[in-house]
């Protein structure tokens, strides 16, 4: 099956008072990237999020967004440090009664000690609050899968035409192939003929043979048997159910090679032109398996 590797999708749970957003975007790349975007109060759930879109997508620049709406997820809460305090007390006690110094400890002198106060989460139940991200999770990716296979059947779909335009130009170059050989020859023997300044008789073998080699050299039979094997290696390959991009791009790679070869064999307009239009369609194929998982 064919999928794209760009796609979206979106979940949201609700936790309390909070709703908890996870969104998914996937583009190509060559490889898997997931990048992991959440607040600091869930990034201990990172590694657990990177699993969820590793064990579904193979391929792809991922980057997984999660955000929080409405009351805050964790409570904050403001602790004092009771030991601390009483070692602040006692020592400016014993300052004060070691100088003789007058005055008394005030509340606005305490607020001021250092380290005295500390701020804390109070954390929900981290386990219900893993279960829940997670599912977003996953519903997240199952959305994104479904709009990378629908994507993907367009991939499908334009390949396939494509395919069939290739064939077309394969058909048309096999035909015009004895022609294009028939006027190579005929372009020898002239040259050979202008060179001796005599004309080549019938009974000339070892020439015409020589003439017939040159001429097979301009053949194209090799490089259009290997186009029409390797359409047929993408066809199948488009109707595998694993992960198959990296496959089509081979194969449209060594596509384009036998094209140029065919190119640089051959003088003939009519058949410049079908190369030309054959690499064009090979390009657009080659754009089009960028995006295919």
């Amino acid at each position: 099956m064919v999928k794209s590797m760009t796609g979206y999708g979106k979940a949201a749970v609700e936790v309390g008072d909070t709703q908890i957003d996870v969104e998914i975007k996937a583009v190509n790349h060559r490889f898997l990237d997931v990048a992991i975007k959440s607040p600091r109060t869930l990034m201990f759930l990172d590694d657990r999020l990177k699993k969820v879109v590793k064990k579904e997508l193979s391929r792809g620049r991922v980057d997984v967004i999660v955000t929080l709406e409405g009351q805050a997820l964790f409570d904050k809460k403001i602790d004092v440090d009771w030991s601390r305090v009483d070692q602040y007390i006692d020592r400016l006690q014993e300052i004060k009664n070691r100088y003789n110094l007058t005055g008394d400890i005030s509340i606005d002198m305490v607020s001021k000690l250092e380290d005295i106060f500390t701020e804390k989460e109070a954390q929900v139940d981290s386990d219900a609050l893993q279960n829940v991200l997670l599912q977003a999770a996953e519903d997240a990716v199952e959305r994104l899968l479904h709009m990378r296979i629908q994507e993907g059947k367009k991939l499908h779909q334009d390949l396939s035409l494509r395919v069939d335009n290739v064939r077309e130009s394969i058909r048309s170059l096999d035909d015009r192939r004895p022609i294009v050989i028939e006027a190579y020859k005929e372009r020898i023997r002239n040259r050979v003929e202008e060179y001796t300044r005599e004309q080549i008789r019938p009974d000339d073998t070892k020439i015409l043979q020589e003439v017939a080699l040159l001429a097979e050299k301009g053949d194209v039979t090799e490089e259009l048997t290997r186009l029409e094997s390797h359409l047929i290696q993408l066809e199948e390959t488009l109707e595998r159910e694993e992960p198959i991009g990296r496959r089509l791009d081979f194969i449209v790679q060594e596509m384009h090679r036998e094209v140029n070869t065919i190119g640089s064999k051959s003088n003939d307009g009519q058949v410049m032109e079908t190369v030309v239009n054959l690499k064009s369609e090979i390009e657009k194929m080659k754009e089009q398996v960028q995006n295919i998982e």
